[in-house]
């Protein structure tokens, strides 16, 4: 491998820089039409011709993929170029001179045998395989191969997406592999017309040795006077030769094409898996020699050969026999010593310890939905949701690992966070939720159950009546559609789990490059990764988008060299993203609908308050604070009653301590501090948490 690389270097070092070559080399194949060449030069280059299709030709029987050698249709177009004006340059000199180097003459003479009639013949035979078998089955197989590869592109695409949202390829990776898609396309389009070249090559090959007989012909007897057998000895000879030393090269290269158009990627060079697959099965070999020997048996067949041949054939399928045995004795062997080396070397727990953020488990009866093969559109429905979440909380969702569990029911599921089991559910596959929206005009039969994402009271229902529970006013869901629903809903609820020190330092590094003046004032000399940390943990807690981190940023520095306390400089960033959370609140009606506090009720919190490293908290008797806590959610149940979406609005004093005190029993009840409320948005109080206090 190290040989390949330096043999690659050498290569890209000896041709860097010198692309104005390439170009020099097609003017000057354009001027040859036009310039005469000495005979000399000439030979040169038809040896160049031929060695140019030589290596053409080894080079795609070498390469494991076509997109290895993705410049084959421009130099399938320069080769052709290059040939045609040999052909202008030896006609040229065939005609002037009635000598056009030695190649062609030796073609002319030692390869035909100086029969020109023989030397035709063959020349004719060779346009015939170039033309109508090599050239019309690549120009076929160019077409098709172009037709299915667009085609199969969205397929593709949609592979590489799964790929990714399941966590077994990076960014990068799919990035390369939708690079390799387009090119893979490009590639077989640029050949579907390069084959057209060597087509062309053919026709032009035909006419320009039929030109050449003919002006031979008029050129020795009108102008040089000679007989008409010595003109058509002599001209036809040349003309013939110079058809052949043209035509091989051309059939090298139209050879070369169908073996790139029909090669499929592998891991091998195409000698190499040729060999591999010819002779790999003994059974095939074994009886193949037996059919040989046959026929040198029968009467008027010629023994020798075919003797010959059977014994070779059969000693061969031997050796591949024996070969085979010794493969898999050697085999064996190493799997024993891998596992004895395995037994000897301590665990390593590494991997073990590694954890998905995100897993979904998924019972056996839900598997269609996540194969794409059986109309599933789950993985798709999870790159959807990692692009909301990202819209919506500003937060990249890592990929959700989606495996079965044969421990599930059939049409069960589980979420888990950190590999911990947040939520599950059942779905029945081939049915339909249905819930009241507060529309339904006719109830349906059907299984209860409860929506799993917000506990709602539902029903399932089979998919032939799906269109009887829309009439009577359902709100109708299928199961990928509840499944995507309570996930989105869970990553939502647990977003401040997701972001780590890491998550951080890439948002940092991303903003690095246009915001550098914040971040560089920020970390690391003010604050840690850990503290702004904690701050976005405790802004996502409470379903606080991070989506303008600019302002969050800018707001740590204006308060961080005051305070270290991450509760009082969360309070902060709360107040700088004011209208957005105003924004976020505000209903229907244009106001946000708030429910203010007492101001006992404020003075009793404020005097419970307490300061301590774990951070700020109230510090209440346990029935003062159920009480509290029993008034607080009878008001938000009244307000929402009344159809209003309510948030509790009291005084940045005690907002932050009031939020610890209802974050687990209420964790939805959204807390503002009148600070919050930007100076552009309205607040109108629909209720007020009154509570004597009894000391």
């Amino acid at each position: 491998m190290s040989t390949q690389l330096k043999s690659l270097g050498l290569v890209q070092r000896l041709v860097s820089g010198n692309d104005i070559i390439i170009v020099l080399g097609v003017v000057l194949i354009v001027v040859m039409m036009i310039l005469p060449l000495p005979s000399a030069f000439l030979d040169f280059l038809l040896a160049v011709n031929i060695s140019l299709a030589l290596l053409v030709l080894l080079l795609t029987m070498s390469i494991t993929e076509p997109l290895q050698l993705s410049v084959f249709p421009s130099l399938l177009l320069i080769a052709t170029l290059f040939r045609l004006a040999l052909n202008v340059s030896s006609t040229r000199l065939i005609l002037l001179h009635g000598f056009a180097g030695r190649i062609i003459e030796a073609f002319g003479n030692y390869v035909v045998g100086g029969n020109y009639v023989v030397g035709f013949v063959v020349f004719l035979i060779l346009v015939v395989i170039q033309f109508v078998v090599i050239t019309k089955g690549a120009e076929r197989v160019a077409e098709v191969a172009a037709r299915f590869t667009l085609d199969a592109m969205p397929g593709k695409q949609m592979s590489i997406d799964a790929d990714l949202n399941a966590g077994l390829i990076t960014d990068d990776e799919a990035r390369r592999r939708r690079r390799d898609i387009e090119r893979e396309a490009d590639f077989y389009g640029s050949m579907d017309g390069a084959s057209k070249f060597v087509k062309g090559d053919a026709i032009a090959g035909i006419i320009i040795t039929v030109i050449n007989i003919f002006g031979g012909f008029a050129i020795g007897v009108g102008q040089q006077g000679l007989t008409l057998a010595d003109a058509l000895t002599r001209y036809t000879l040349l003309t013939v030769g110079d058809g052949l030393v043209s035509q091989i090269p051309a059939l090298l290269i139209a050879t070369a094409t169908g073996i790139i158009i029909t090669r499929a990627a592998s891991d091998s060079s195409m000698g190499t898996e040729l060999t591999q697959q010819l002779f790999s099965d003994v059974k095939v070999l074994q009886i193949a020699s037996g059919v040989l020997v046959f026929f040198a048996l029968v009467p008027g067949l010629p023994v020798l050969p075919f003797l010959v041949l059977g014994s070779t054939m059969g000693g061969f399928s031997y050796i591949v026999r024996k070969w085979q045995l010794d493969e898999a004795v050697a085999q064996q062997q190493q799997v024993e010593e891998a596992e004895l080396e395995e037994i000897k070397r301590p665990e390593n727990v590494l991997n073990y310890l590694q954890l998905d953020r995100i897993e979904l488990e998924i019972g056996y009866g839900l598997i269609p939905l996540v194969d794409a093969n059986q109309g599933g559109d789950l993985l798709e429905r999870v790159t959807m949701i990692r692009r909301q979440v990202a819209s919506e909380m500003g937060l990249v969702i890592p990929p959700v690992r989606i495996r079965d569990n044969l421990q599930l029911a059939p049409g069960e599921y589980e979420i888990k966070i950190k590999g911990v089991p947040v939520a599950n559910g059942e779905l029945m596959p081939n049915h339909y939720l249905c819930m009241d929206s507060g529309g339904v005009v006719e109830p349906i039969s059907g299984i209860e159950t409860q929506e799993p994402a917000f506990g709602l009271p539902a029903l399932w229902v089979p998919a032939a009546e799906r269109q009887a529970a829309e009439m009577a006013g359902y709100t109708v869901v299928d199961p990928p559609s509840v499944l995507a629903t309570h996930l989105t809903e869970i990553i939502r609820r647990h977003s401040h789990e997701l972001i780590g020190r890491q998550e951080v330092k890439m948002l940092l590094d991303g903003l690095r490059d246009e915001y550098s003046a914040v971040v560089d004032e920020l970390v690391p000399n003010t604050m840690t990764l850990g503290e702004i940390q904690k701050v976005l943990q405790e802004l996502l807690k409470e379903g606080v988008s991070i989506r303008n981190p600019i302002t969050i940023l800018e707001a740590l520095a204006d308060y961080a060299p005051v305070s270290k306390d991450t509760d009082l400089l969360t309070e902060y960033v709360r107040e700088a993203l004011a209208r957005q959370i105003s924004q976020a609140h505000t209903g229907a009606q244009g106001y946000i609908p708030a429910i203010t506090l007492d101001p006992a009720v404020e003075d009793l919190i404020g005097q419970a308050i307490s300061h301590t490293e774990r951070g700020t908290f109230i510090n209440l008797d346990p029935r003062d604070a159920g009480l509290l806590m029993e008034e607080l959610a009878k008001a938000w149940e009244k307000a929402s009653a009344q159809g209003h979406q309510a948030v509790i609005l009291c005084s940045p004093a005690v907002r932050q301590a009031l939020r610890r005190l209802t974050e687990r029993a209420l964790p939805s009840l959204p807390i503002l501090s009148y600070n919050e409320i930007a100076p552009d948005a309205s607040a109108q109080a629909v209720g007020m948490v009154t509570w004597e206090h009894e000391s």
